[in-house]
């Protein structure tokens, strides 16, 4: 018995931990949200265990006599009157207090510096356009569902939706922030330590919600410095005779149409930024990872995939499917 029971019991704790845990904090906003959070559940739980007690202790108090049940005992009356009083007096003081920690709390997750590291992040239908601004416009550049950012400096994100309402969510880094359409939203968050962050849609989007993730990696400064000056490039040209081929074909069949491959004639704009598309980690906005395999089961059929996303099937034989495959396996 106590063998079986013993996963039922650590169940509650498997979400404690890992890459898409508001319970491991990694950011400093996180980590002041669960310090808030367990300051307001101890407060919660001393009250419910003060009510539990007195309500069992009132029910299990002897009744009045039944000839006198509407007969008052003053002193008690009195007691119970002071009891009411400070018992409320209490009440608002928990409140007051429990109104401070949080406004305390806030001014470290709405906190602004001037000098953070500027995100605009636009929410479809159902991926993460990505967009790294400069105040020159040749060192800005636009990626798709991964965010690269340095640990330990102040990130400001800018939310916008380009159709219906998203939430952008990193549990591990900082709270909920929605993606509304007509309205910008700001966010900022800092990352402690380097790592692989999960983040999700957290307001119901349309049918492919749940498969509506991206990836935050914390680099370190360095680190985040040598892939911004290369993520700035345009796209290798294919020097093998299969990816010229692939190139080709995937202005011609279409691919161009909806994605924009930087430095060619590729300039869509319906769909993700593919230029340096074999860098990322996943494909489909976290649905899966990018691998040779799971891109050409994309590319070949995205809607068995991610079924009611907005990637239309194409007809390709098996030649062009290749090409094509093996021309963006060289967009790193």
């Amino acid at each position: 018995m106590r063998t079986a029971l013993v996963p039922f019991a650590t169940l509650p704790l498997a979400a404690c931990a890992g890459r898409q845990s508001a319970l491991d904090p990694q950011g400093l906003q996180s980590n002041q949200i669960l310090n808030t959070f367990f300051v307001f559940l101890s407060v919660a739980a001393v009250v419910w265990i003060a009510v539990t007690i007195v309500l069992a202790v009132g029910m299990l108090r002897r009744k009045r006599a039944a000839d006198q049940p509407l007969a008052l005992h003053q002193p008690f009356e009195r007691t119970a009157g002071r009891v009411v009083f400070v018992l409320g007096l209490a009440t608002l003081v928990i409140v007051l207090g429990l109104s401070i920690v949080s406004y305390a709390g806030q001014r470290t997750v709405f906190a602004k510096d001037e000098h953070a590291l500027t995100l605009k992040i636009i929410g479809h239908q159902w991926w993460w356009e990505v967009r790294y601004e400069d105040d020159s416009p040749d060192k800005s550049f636009v990626t798709a569902n991964e965010i690269r950012i340095p640990t330990g400096q102040p990130v400001k994100v800018e939310l916008e939706s380009a159709d219906v309402i998203h939430s952008f969510w990193v549990p591990s880094l900082t709270g909920k922030m929605d993606l509304i359409t007509g309205q910008k939203n700001e966010l900022q968050f800092t990352a402690k330590n380097a790592g692989v962050y999960r983040g999700q849609c957290a307001e119901f989007c349309g049918l492919q919600h749940a498969h509506m993730a991206f990836a935050v990696l914390a680099l370190s400064p360095d680190e985040y410095g040598r892939w911004r000056d290369h993520e700035n490039r345009s796209a290798n040209s294919p020097t093998d005779p299969l990816g010229k081929q692939g190139e080709r074909l995937f202005r011609a069949r279409g691919c161009a149409l909806c994605h924009t491959v930087r430095g060619t004639l590729a300039g869509g704009q319906l769909g993700p930024d593919l230029t340096h598309v074999g860098s990322r980690t996943t494909i489909a906005a976290g649905t899966l990872p990018r691998t040779p395999a799971t891109l050409g089961a994309w590319i070949a059929d995205p809607q068995h995939i991610k079924p009611g996303n907005f990637m239309p099937k194409m007809p390709l034989q098996s030649d062009e499917l290749i090409a094509i495959l093996n021309y963006l396996e060289q967009l790193k």
